[in-house]
């Protein structure tokens, strides 16, 4: 609890804390308001929940080279700034295309607002690596994870009611003035050089075809050198595939197989439930993380999870199923407090970008393909069982496939591999 306490000592770190939180909660807000209007508008057409999940994923796929590279050479503070000013900006031309009611060019904008998004958070993870002291950083991921588990406990609560109460247009409203305020607190930090151009100045006339793909080469080198990043990042490819799922299942199995005639009030106690699942699981995980290794935080989290999802499809009790539900999220701040504490401890800080610009196109690519088969699938070839068998055992293989490779890095995970940093950083 002190070193809780402790890190909010850090006035940066607590205004990028306060950026990120609010960012989250306007997405999050956004998002499943706008889910269950497209559920209501087209209910007899489940495909357009999924696609729209989809226009969150995809844009990763075109800009996965770039968010990388523009994190470690520019300033990241104006990076991250800017990405929340766009976003806003988005936001707001989404009201209007919403209002014509054109489904291509809602689909557009949210997919060029979710890539400008991309760019965010490689540029605040290497912010806050340079702002916070190596002790800090599983207190900060423990913090993060606490901070997801509220939205969890709350976010598809709140974006349910702001459907309800302010409507579509209201929800999205709510979404662009949480990017704003976002902005303004990024803006508002003071950031040493050192933490927001690592590499030295460069300008968007460096950045040329080249110069990108030769930094973007060079990121993949550093991962390959270092095996446990690799491990790593394997099973990143995986998370992608239990996000993609995660996203759209538990609104279906209420739909169309426990609630079909109340699955909006359900999704509230659902989002409650795994949200308070993952709330005890990270505050649990944040208090022993500091007693026993990474890696078995890591596989712990994986397996539990796992095994309760797989659990979920096997019941059409709905109060067991929420039980499951609980149990299930439980595991996952285990998983995630693991990672984000090991990952930073052990990246060069001239590389961070880079590392990030790889994990997130891995997993976006598996996200991606695991909406658009969902959407092809379901319910004609798929059962909603089908999903949370799917989901559920890449989680246990992944936490079996870490099991047997993760205990070798155990006695190095403080020791930074930046030793063999490729030549072009």
């Amino acid at each position: 609890m002190k070193k809780f306490l402790g890190i909010f000592k850090n006035k940066t770190f607590v205004k990028l804390f306060l950026a990120t939180f609010t960012s989250q909660m306007g997405s999050i807000i956004g998002v499943t308001a706008f889910m269950f209007y497209l559920l209501d508008r087209f209910s007899s057409q489940p495909m357009y929940a999924s696609i729209t999940e989809l226009m969150y994923s995809l844009p990763t796929l075109a800009v996965f080279f770039l968010v990388g590279v523009v994190a470690d050479r520019l300033d990241r503070q104006k990076v991250a700034y800017y990405c929340d000013a766009i976003c806003a900006a988005l936001s707001i031309i989404l009201l209007f295309a919403i209002w014509t009611g054109w489904m291509p060019v809602i689909f557009a904008v949210l997919f060029l607002r979710s890539g400008v998004q991309k760019f965010f958070f490689p540029a605040e993870s290497g912010i806050l690596q340079g702002v916070l002291n190596k002790d800090d950083y599983a207190t900060s991921a423990g913090l993060n994870q606490l901070v997801m588990s509220v939205f969890m406990l709350v976010g598809n609560g709140l974006g349910i009611l702001a459907y309800w109460l302010v409507g579509i247009y209201g929800a999205i409203l709510i979404d662009g003035v949480t990017f704003v305020a976002s902005a303004l607190l990024i803006k508002a930090c003071t950031i040493s050089n050192e933490a927001k151009l690592p590499n030295g100045p460069h300008t968007w006339k460096d950045l040329n075809p080249k110069f990108v793909l030769k930094d973007f080469k060079a990121g993949m080198v550093y991962i390959l050198k270092h095996k446990l990043l690799l491990s790593l990042i394997v099973g990143f490819f995986v998370f992608g595939v239990v996000n993609g799922g995660f996203s759209v299942m538990p609104v279906f199995i209420l739909k169309y197989k426990l609630a079909p005639q109340t699955y909006e009030e359900f999704s509230i106690i659902l989002g409650a439930m795994f949200g308070l699942g993952a709330l005890i699981g990270g505050v649990i995980a944040s208090v022993i993380v500091q007693k026993i290794k990474f890696y078995q935080l890591i596989v712990i989290g994986l397996l539990v999870s796992g095994g309760f999802t797989v659990a979920c499809s096997f019941t059409s009790n709905t109060v067991v199923f929420l039980i499951l539900v609980f149990l299930s999220a439980f595991g996952i701040p285990f998983a995630n407090i693991g990672i984000g504490g090991w990952v930073p401890s052990v990246v060069d800080a001239k590389m961070m970008g880079r590392v990030q610009g790889w994990v997130s196109p891995l997993m976006m690519v598996s996200q991606s393909a695991t909406l658009g088969f969902i959407a092809f699938s379901f319910p004609a070839f798929l059962s909603v069982e089908m999903l949370y068998w799917i989901v559920g055992g890449c989680l246990m293989i992944v936490g079996i496939f870490y099991l047997i490779v993760l205990p070798k890095f155990a006695e190095d995970k403080k020791q930074p591999i930046n030793q063999s940093a490729p030549s072009s950083v």
